[in-house]
């Protein structure tokens, strides 16, 4: 009765998290604009991905796997939301989106403080350090 029980219950989570990893996947591709994406990119996958860990777990019935499950969920749940930050910051700052969008645009006062100190330091828009061989190399 009990592994009856456990057999429905990985069945439920395997569909589950599929379909959420599912639903990711098609909003990566049908959503309009960078924001929707990574919404979607990040969200449902890592439920998706935990319901499947749940389902590996369940199946193995084991706690030996266990470790190794939470590592891999906790550094999902450690680098989908930096590279989802980064994707965003990226997608900010090459106008991938219109402005528009923002109900708060926070990171605008932070480029404009950081130009107006660039612009500060060096009025003549020219480094002020002399350029390197390396440096020489990579712009020709």
């Amino acid at each position: 009765m009990m592994d009856a029980f456990l057999n429905v219950l990985e069945a439920v989570c395997l569909v589950l998290g599929c379909l959420m990893s599912l639903g990711a996947a098609i909003g990566l591709i049908r959503f309009p604009d960078i924001l929707s994406r990574l919404h979607a990119g990040t969200k449902p996958q890592v439920f998706g991905l935990m319901l499947l860990l749940l389902a590996v777990l369940i199946d193995t019935r084991s706690w030996a796997y266990l470790p190794v499950l939470v590592v891999s969920l906790l550094l999902q749940l450690l680098t989908i939301p930096i590279s989802a930050h980064m994707m965003g910051r990226s997608g900010y700052r090459n106008k991938h989106f219109p402005a528009g969008d923002l109900k708060q645009d926070d990171l605008r006062t932070v480029i404009e403080e950081a130009e107006a100190e660039e612009n500060a330091t060096d009025p003549q828009g020219e480094d002020s350090q002399p350029e390197s061989d390396v440096d020489s190399m990579r712009t020709s």
